[in-house]
């Protein structure tokens, strides 16, 4: 089968992290986990826009503070990381009915700085833009506006800017427990992953995953082998698209085709397309999925999902926005990670009696090992996959 995908080379760079890591901003990060409790307690985990909601409509019983929302191109319900940020802005104006929310969508990237324009008129109290690829656009508005918060999804400054709030995800982190698994229940000895763009936020995902695969190796005297991603020459498969789901289909077969058994695509709702293709593969075939929880953000194919591998966008979004609400906002970067729950392992939902206790135990002292620091997440830190 002749591969249908883009390969592309060069390096790989992770946004630079602040000279001062305030890691955690203590008050966020409270709140980011009592948010993330609340959601697991009332079931609230759907990512899809509430019913009549609309670019532009401000949600009813609106009060005196408006937040606002800049899209990626993916759009608002790409079943992933916007979806999961207008899930945060809701859940702000749940907490608190003087805020009202709305959002613009981006269809390409001509219009981040366009619908950031818009906002700016309409006197917003916090603008929320969401991707890496916003990061340019935001950083010049800001500057051009001091007065105007703005938080960001997925992105941090070097130095600072004081009115960005920066939402990182330390994704390698819950990735790493992610290829462990991968590597723990695949068949074939063959995973694979891919990316929606050659892009930092796109690539720790991949990089994290593979070193999971590697320290499994490592330590059970395997050979599990990975394709889609090559830490050691930062090379790997993306489909130049986050909404592309018949490029996702067709990598995902060409993988299958390798033999691979468990894919991890990190491409938004490009991953819908992977999606159908492991489940026409039927069994033993499964996959992981990113961002948010795909049995409840794309639950007709919980079937065939493991895991996901997730980052807290709705508990940290929601927070941002009270945040700038209630006049406690400063710029900086909120850090989630494994230790505030700001990533982690969703539950194994269809897959809870077919993941050994052994694996889950095993996952559990990972988890510990990272948080400690005595296990690295670096894939080169580890002999490569043969």
């Amino acid at each position: 089968m002749t591969p249908a995908f883009t390969r592309r080379g060069g390096t790989a760079r992770p946004p630079a992290p602040p000279r001062r890591r305030r890691a955690d901003r203590t008050g966020l990060r409270l709140a980011v986990g009592s948010a993330i409790l609340a959601v697991v307690a009332t079931g609230c985990g759907a990512v899809h826009p509430a019913a009549g909601t609309a670019a532009g409509k401000v949600l009813p019983r609106a009060g005196s503070f408006l937040g606002c929302m800049v899209t990626d191109t993916g759009g608002i319900d790409d079943r992933s990381f916007n979806a999961s940020s207008w899930q945060g802005m809701q859940a702000a104006h749940t907490a608190d009915h003087a805020v009202a929310v709305k959002y613009l969508q981006s269809t390409s990237s001509s219009d981040y700085v366009p619908n950031i324009n818009a906002f700016e008129r309409q006197k917003c109290g916090i603008i929320v833009t969401v991707g890496f690829l916003m990061g340019t656009a935001t950083e010049q508005a800001a500057k051009a506006h001091p007065k105007q918060d703005f938080a960001i999804v997925d992105y941090t400054y070097t130095p600072k800017i004081k009115n960005i709030l920066g939402l990182y995800y330390h994704t390698d982190q819950d990735a790493f427990l992610g290829g462990y698994l991968a590597a723990a229940m695949s068949k074939s000895k063959v995973v694979g992953t891919f990316g929606g763009d050659d892009i930092p936020t796109v690539t720790i995902y991949m990089s994290g995953f593979v070193a999971g695969v590697r320290y499994y190796n490592l330590h059970h005297h395997a050979h599990v082998k990975v394709l889609g991603w090559n830490p050691n020459k930062n090379r790997g498969t993306f489909t130049g698209s986050f909404t592309n789901q018949a490029a996702g289909k067709i990598d995902t077969e060409t993988m299958i085709h390798d033999n691979a058994d468990i894919i991890f695509p990190v491409a938004g709702s490009v991953g819908l397309g992977a999606a159908a293709a492991v489940k026409a593969a039927g069994p033993p075939h499964a996959m992981e999925w990113v961002d948010v929880d795909g049995c409840v953000s794309a639950h007709q194919y919980c079937s065939i999902f493991i895991t996901s591998v997730t980052k807290g966008i709705v508990a940290s979004v929601k927070a941002a926005v009270l945040e700038a609400a209630h006049h406690t906002f400063r710029g900086g970067v909120y850090n989630g990670t494994l230790a505030n729950d700001g990533v982690g392992l969703s539950p194994f939902h269809d897959f809870a009696g077919r993941v050994p206790h052994r694996v889950k135990a095993t996952l559990n002292q990972l988890r510990a090992g990272i948080i400690a620091g005595r296990i690295s997440v670096n894939p080169l830190k580890y002999p490569a996959s043969t």
